[in-house]
């Protein structure tokens, strides 16, 4: 014996039709059925999109990693900073084959932001890029990412020792 869904009062169609998409949601993960909905993130952040002057989508992780994004062009626009470069990739173990012959991956750290700051200073100082320029000193590479709580892993931990081990470099986390 079928029963009809609309023959049901609202409240219990509701309630079958939520039911009638748990079950579709299971059966195909890999779908989404609400199109505009936001997909489900492991971290719960929202990813984000900014749009370069030359019409370039550029897609980060969370807000507040386009926040910092927006930060960073701003200094280098005003000569704080130079040479901004976005998920820059630091190879921190080469891959290998081992005695049995089987092939280890590499292990790779992917930095949020890179850029150069004049020497001394934490590249926000109104002059120092000026005064580094003159005294001629090399501008000093950092590295940084936008961290949470949560985010900071045992993996990101030990690939933040790596790093620093490897190429001496800290990573600045914001």
């Amino acid at each position: 014996m079928a029963i009809n869904v609309s023959d049901l009062p609202p409240e219990y169609q509701a309630q079958a039709f939520r039911k009638w998409k748990a079950q579709q949601c299971r059966e195909t993960p890999s779908q989404q059925m609400d199109v505009g909905a936001p997909p489900n993130t492991k971290y719960h952040n929202k990813p984000t999109e900014r749009i370069t002057p030359s019409g370039a989508v550029l897609r980060f992780q969370s807000r507040k990693e386009a926040r910092r994004y927006d930060y960073l062009i701003r200094l280098e626009q005003i000569g704080q900073i130079r040479d901004l470069r976005l998920q820059v990739d630091f190879t921190l173990q080469e891959a290998y084959t081992d005695t049995e012959g089987r092939r280890v991956r590499a292990i790779r750290y992917k930095a949020d932001f890179t850029y150069y700051r004049p020497p001394g200073t934490a590249g926000t100082g109104s002059h120092a890029a000026y005064w580094a320029e003159q005294s001629g000193a090399p501008w000093v590479l950092v590295v940084e990412d936008a961290k949470s709580r949560p985010t900071k892993t045992k993996t990101y931990a030990m690939k933040r020792k790596m790093l620093k081990d490897r190429f001496g470099l800290d990573i600045v986390e914001v």
